[in-house]
């Protein structure tokens, strides 16, 4: 038996790096009503951990009736209070971080199990922006675009925002839509921005900073690596966000998610961009990591927005992300996959489009 878990707090967790910590409400709330998503990828004999179990068990009843989902898998839910009973295989969570490690042991879960701290180093090390800028350099060909530096002074920033005029800071280690600043010459001067930026370099050593593209549409790739050097290639994710946040995805077939790409990139550089990530995640994680991941992208046009072109790497999520989610509900019908916050409670909402 695996047992699964949905840990949103993961990257904060990560960037945290503390056997002993408490996610925002937010993050906690969002486990407590959502814990149930792994049902949909969960195979038969597997167990998904939730908070509540009745109360995941009436929410995942519920979003099965009014989906129409039909459950196919047949796993079942557990709380903490079991998982001393279960024969548990292998753990498989969101992702991996010392709290999680911390709180499973808390719990009765044998060490043998879990993920040990130098695992979850090696993690956190690979989570670091620095891989995906690494990564982009080599992802560069024609009708591609992006920059990432990582800088450790402030007069490194200053001298990046003097060359681009427009540049983004990102923290190596945040959540999707926290961690981010933006800087301009004219309107927001790093002197805006210098109390963060100190803070940052003190708590993680260095800034990224990109310099700003017109964004046109966000997507990204979803994989998973067997840790021996193979990546498998599992589908697109296309996604909006609303200020960096994460709002929903598209759930379609690959072909009707292909076909609306192709509006803006063709095929042949989808497809070479999407084997050279194989190929050299797949030597970066051999015998470092193993499963679920994503790289996301983003269209951009150039300076004249006359062309699109394609940022083949904005991040990289070492877990399993909301494109995984979507994949995972494997629907033909073009339909449009949201987390939405309505009475107290975060609900995963289906809509036809």
């Amino acid at each position: 038996m695996n047992l699964h878990i949905f840990n949103p707090e993961h990257d904060i967790a990560l960037a945290a790096n503390l056997s002993n910590f408490t996610a925002p409400h937010a993050g906690r709330q969002l486990r407590h009503d959502l814990g149930f998503l792994p049902m949909l990828w969960a195979k038969g004999g597997d167990a998904v951990l939730v908070d509540d179990l009745p109360s995941a068990e009436k929410a995942w009843a519920l979003f099965k009736k009014y989906h129409r989902y039909v459950d196919q898998n047949g796993a079942i839910m557990v709380d903490a209070r079991q998982l001393k009973l279960l024969d548990l295989a292998a753990i498989e969570p969101w992702g991996w971080d010392l709290a999680l490690r911390a709180y499973l042991l808390r719990k009765g879960v044998h060490e043998k199990l879990l993920y040990s701290e130098d695992k979850i180093k090696t993690i956190r090390e690979l989570s670091h922006r620095r891989l995906a800028s690494n990564l982009l350099s080599s992802l560069r060909v024609e009708g591609t675009i992006g920059e990432s530096f990582e800088c450790t002074t402030d007069t490194e920033v200053e001298s990046l925002l003097q060359q681009y005029g427009q540049v983004i800071m990102k923290a190596p280690w945040s959540s999707s839509g926290r961690g981010l600043r933006f800087l301009s010459v004219d309107h927001t001067p790093l002197s805006m921005q210098l109390g963060w930026l100190h803070h940052l370099l003190d708590a993680q050593g260095s800034v990224m900073v990109e310099p700003y593209y017109k964004k046109v549409k966000d997507f990204g790739m979803e994989f998973s690596s067997d840790g021996v050097g193979g990546i498998a290639y599992l589908g697109l994710s296309l996604f909006h966000t609303s200020n960096g946040a994460y709002t929903g995805n598209i759930v379609a077939s690959e072909e009707t998610k292909q076909l609306m790409l192709s509006r803006y990139l063709p095929e042949p550089l989808l497809c070479e961009v999407r084997d050279t990530i194989c190929q050299l995640l797949g030597k970066a994680f051999k015998g470092r990591y193993a499963g679920p991941f994503g790289v996301d992208m983003m269209v951009v046009t150039d300076k004249t927005c006359q062309r699109f072109l394609l940022h083949p790497c904005v991040e990289i999520n070492l877990r399993r992300t909301m494109g995984h989610v979507a994949l995972a509900l494997n629907d033909d019908n073009k339909r449009v996959m949201s987390v939405v916050y309505t009475n107290n409670n975060y609900k995963l909402k289906l809509k036809r489009v």
